[in-house]
């Protein structure tokens, strides 16, 4: 069981207005972090400062922030800085995964529409009003606000100037609901049931509430104006065993994702096909190009200071990992049942 416990409650909401989607969006930025404390300050201090045109259709904004149980005085630091982060108000909760985190946001969020994001995403000052603007022209077009925008997401490894970061190919997202940028009126949410918080291991939690929000008809908006820089440290070949247990844990949450919604597109977007387990078994030669026969390339490469290149290359035979974890899953799955 999931045990969400609040201990530390710090509000400072602006004014509550009876706004109406389509009319007004009052917005309510949720955010689930965990251990990110110096990535966390860029994020904060970005929303802090949004520039919304006059007269705007944003009539408020908040900025709800889980803490999952975090050890590395996060909350600590929100306390000695809260005249910083007049916008914000924080929970915590025991360590329950994003899942959890963000439906704990949601039910405390004071809004009408929600923004997700993660806690190393820095945006830039039009963040608020690029989805707002989207989400009035979408409704106008549509006729209803049964829809969501989607913002940009840039991965930068950049922490001193993560906005600096141009866009690549390699950025694109076919996603339908991603939460790494992402705005949604709140009784959508509410009536699709919020995130399933069985997906306690890496991974897909937020694209299944996405096959229940398509089945109730939401469109996805494209909103390239909002953009979201996605910082993460560069990359090293000390970070492959997490990677490699992040993508295992995928697989397994893959087979969760299948066993709620056993479709052809989810076993696409798991990789659970014979065309998935041909590619990367191929690429990576049946498993022989892995962590131990590339470490010496991607090792040139990093000290080339191309470490994002590196790790595009190691995703072959981390790809490779997920397929295999998928398939143990499944099988674990048939035997059980």
């Amino acid at each position: 069981m999931v045990r969400n416990s609040v201990s530390l409650v710090f509000v400072l909401s602006w004014r509550w207005v009876n706004s109406v989607v389509g009319e007004t969006v009052f917005f309510s930025v949720v955010i689930p972090t965990y251990n990110r404390q110096p990535i966390l300050e860029k994020c904060l201090r970005a929303l802090e400062v949004q520039e919304l045109s006059q007269p705007s259709v944003v009539s408020d904004y908040e900025i709800v922030l889980v803490d999952d149980g975090s050890t590395d005085g996060t909350l600590e630091w929100l306390a000695a800085h809260k005249e910083e982060f007049p916008h914000v108000q924080w929970f915590q909760q025991d360590h329950a995964g994003p899942a959890a985190a963000r439906n704990l946001g949601v039910e405390q969020a004071l809004g009408d529409t929600i923004i997700f994001i993660d806690s190393d995403l820095v945006v830039l000052e039009n963040f608020l009003q690029a989805h707002a603007n989207a989400l009035m022209q979408g409704q106008e077009k549509l006729g209803s606000d049964r829809l969501f925008t989607y913002g940009a997401v840039i991965n930068t490894c950049n922490f001193e100037n993560p906005t600096a970061e141009p866009y690549k190919v390699t950025d694109f997202s076919a996603a339908f609901f991603a939460t790494g940028n992402v705005a949604i009126p709140k009784h959508w949410l509410e009536k699709a049931g919020l995130f399933d918080t069985s997906f306690q291991l890496y991974g897909w939690e937020d694209l299944e509430l996405g096959v229940r929000l398509k089945k109730l008809g939401l469109t996805l908006i494209k909103c390239p104006e909002a953009v979201g820089y996605h910082w993460h440290p560069p990359f090293k070949l000390e970070q492959i065993p997490r990677l490699i247990d992040q993508e295992i844990q995928r697989g397994r949450m893959g087979v969760l994702f299948y066993q709620k919604h056993p479709t052809w597109e989810v076993r696409m977007m798991i990789q659970m096909t014979w065309l998935h387990r041909l590619l990367w078994g191929i690429l990576s030669l049946n498993g022989a190009l892995n962590e131990r026969t590339m470490a010496p390339f991607l090792q040139w490469l990093i000290n080339l200071g191309k470490p994002q290149l590196a790790l595009e290359i190691a995703r072959i035979f981390l790809n490779w990992y997920n397929v295999k974890g998928v398939y143990e899953a499944y099988a674990q799955m048939q035997q059980a049942s």
